[in-house]
């Protein structure tokens, strides 16, 4: 089955989609944040606030999320215990 997380103000993606999590600071996710809009395989979640992480999916798509990456990986790492033990 898949798990699904929640990556603020009422989005939620597919735990198992996931590549990475990464902080957007860094020039080159910048470049590629950049060049995923102008391709139109960005997928903006913030709700208008700042971009703290951005998701890397296996489709090639970029999620942009307004949660600090620890938050996400955070969430993720719970979800997969709670499928572990059931």
């Amino acid at each position: 089955m898949n798990k699904l997380i929640h990556i603020g103000f009422g989005n939620i993606v597919n735990a198992g989609k996931i590549i990475a999590v990464v902080s957007p600071d860094s020039a080159p996710v910048k470049r590629m944040v950049q060049r995923a809009k102008e391709e139109g395989n960005a997928i903006d979640a913030t709700q208008g606030r700042k971009t703290k992480a951005v998701l890397v999916m296996e489709n090639s798509q970029l999620v942009l999320s307004a949660l600090l990456p620890e938050t996400i990986a955070q969430r993720a790492h719970a979800e997969g215990k709670e499928n572990d033990e059931a």
